[in-house]
């Protein structure tokens, strides 16, 4: 429907006042709730001899998620930016390499949008977020039609536009202000997180230190409702480039608070009983009928809790995932093994500053003596293949590549190398062992 009156430049009609009940456009039914009024209506078919029956007809009918109520077609006047220009510019930063897309198969999205770009509505009818900086000039105490520009300025705050209003109407002319109640679209708020998190507008030392930044880790489903904004957004307030893929669970869902998958990277790092995981779906915003769905989920992946991993394994764990264009499914016992591998990293670095003594240095430079033996010479040729492979991963933006790579290579040293080095490194023990074996 909405598309045909589009195409044909039909009439907006509205038939709704903001309270649910119908408007003046309704005739004889003004007043009255929009459920009521059908029952009415059907009245009135029938007495003008025009009722003809009803049947069951399938369609589909957006309920409002919060309160489960028909969601009603309703038109009011918005916000509108005209992104022309930031999208052109956007779009020639990818085309000049200033701004590199990883895989570069998702640039045929980024240019999608932005090569066709459409004034974006950044006004919303909600009770929360950024409220827009507009505000309505009310003459003589009657409030003026909403939809009509000239009544209206924008500005930083009220008294900046009071300041504007007057220059507008001139000496004489007496007028109140009034706010919109509309807040801007969550993406145009997200739009400026790389530099309103540094203290912009103002020239912080974040701001100097910490923006641009070099890298963002995204999601490609948000690559133009989010990326791209925030790209737009830093260009035209900054004159600036800004600068993670989605994480799902182990059974390859989006992680969603609605879902109640979402796995805080708190209680990976410290760890959480089941009881408590439980216990917070029940003090969240889920749905009370999500919650046993939520809850099967939790005890059918997290019997036993989440065992505390720590920081470093949570990072490895996330690195290693990476691959582009890859999601993330994040499976916590795989977690819990790089755990085991940090530790493993910990014992065999205690092994070896055990042998070389409290006071060795390393020596700078090339520190191969030509007396190393085939074992020695073994290690060195693994630890120029993790060096490369590693260096590779971080240039291609393919960490996993990176984290298998330190991952095997430090397998080689605990399960081999250091076992062939301990009669060396430690005689007497090494004597002890062949004699027990």
């Amino acid at each position: 429907m909405e598309g045909a009156i589009w195409r044909y430049n039909l009439e907006f009609i509205n038939i709704l006042n903001e309270d649910g009940t119908l408007n003046e456009n309704c005739g004889e039914f003004q007043g009255m709730k929009r459920f009521d009024a059908r029952v009415h209506v059907i009245k009135k078919l029938t007495q003008l001899g025009l009722y003809k029956g009803r049947a069951d007809n399938k369609m589909v009918l957006k309920q409002c998620e919060r309160s489960g109520d028909i969601v009603e077609p309703f038109t009011k006047p918005q916000w509108w930016v005209d992104i022309t220009d930031m999208a052109t510019r956007s779009a020639n930063a990818a085309r000049s390499g200033d701004l590199c897309i990883f895989p570069k198969s998702r640039t045929s999205t980024w240019y999608h949008y932005l090569d066709n770009p459409k004034p974006w509505c950044i006004s919303r009818q909600l009770w929360w977020g950024h409220r827009v900086p507009a505000y309505m000039i009310i003459i003589n105490g009657v409030k003026p039609d909403t939809g009509d520009p000239e009544s209206w300025v924008v500005a930083r705050d009220e008294q900046e536009a009071y300041k504007k209003a007057r220059e507008k109407l001139g000496e004489g002319v007496n007028f109140t202000l009034e706010q919109d109640s509309d807040v801007l679209d969550t993406w145009f708020s997200s739009g400026l997180f790389p530099f309103s998190t540094m203290g912009w507008p103002n020239e912080t030392s974040d701001m100097k230190n910490y923006f641009p930044n070099t890298l963002l880790e995204t999601g490609y489903d948000i690559l133009f409702f989010w990326v791209a904004r925030m790209v737009m957004m830093s260009l035209q307030l900054t004159d600036k480039l800004p600068f993670h893929p989605i994480v799902r669970d182990a059974h390859e869902r989006k992680m969603s608070k609605s879902l109640g998958n979402v796995i805080d990277p708190i209680d990976v790092i410290e760890g959480i009983t089941l009881e408590e995981l439980i216990a917070r779906l029940k003090t969240g915003n889920l749905p009370e009928k999500e919650i046993p769905v939520a809850q099967q989920g939790l005890e059918k992946d997290f019997k036993n809790g989440i065992s505390e991993c720590g920081t470093d394994a949570l990072r490895f764990g996330l690195c290693s995932y990476l691959s582009q264009g890859k999601d993330i499914n994040l499976d916590i016992k795989r977690l819990e093994a790089y755990r085991v591998f940090c530790n493993k990293i910990w014992q065999a670095t205690s092994l070896c500053l055990n042998f070389l003594g409290n006071n060795y240095k390393p020596k700078p430079g090339n520190s191969t003596t030509g007396n190393e033996n085939r074992f020695d010479r073994w290690i060195l040729s693994r630890l120029n293949n993790a060096i490369k492979l590693t260096k590779e991963g971080f240039e291609t933006y393919e960490l996993g590549l990176s984290t298998n790579a330190i991952w095997t290579f430090f397998y080689e040293i605990c399960d081999i190398y250091l076992e062939v080095i301990k009669p060396t490194m430690n005689p007497k023990k090494g004597e002890k062992n062949n004699k027990t074996a």
